[in-house]
């Protein structure tokens, strides 16, 4: 089993008694909930850090995306000018 520390925390009077209504409730012990209240807390930290980062991926790709759009649309447009140019006669093969 890993190592255990004992820690001290002081709480307010009402949250205190929140706690101490839901592991009456739970069956639990102070101790296990707030083992388990660190963890929850841990892990839905780590989603909204995981979540901010590929949010931000995604708005990197969509600039980079916009600019090769931007660069392929630009070229597609010299090649349709060299194209009509070529169906009028003006340009020699």
């Amino acid at each position: 089993m890993a190592e255990t520390k004992r820690i001290m925390v002081s709480l307010p009077n009402s949250l205190l008694e929140e706690v101490d209504s839901i592991v009456s409730m739970e069956k639990k012990n102070r101790n296990e909930f707030v083992k388990e209240a660190m963890k929850l807390y841990i892990r839905e930290k780590r989603k909204v850090e995981v979540s901010q980062k590929l949010k931000d991926g995604y708005l990197e790709m969509s600039q980079i995306n916009l600019t090769l759009a931007e660069v392929g649309f630009e070229q597609d447009m010299i090649e349709l000018n060299v194209y009509e140019a070529r169906l009028m006669g003006c340009e020699k093969m």
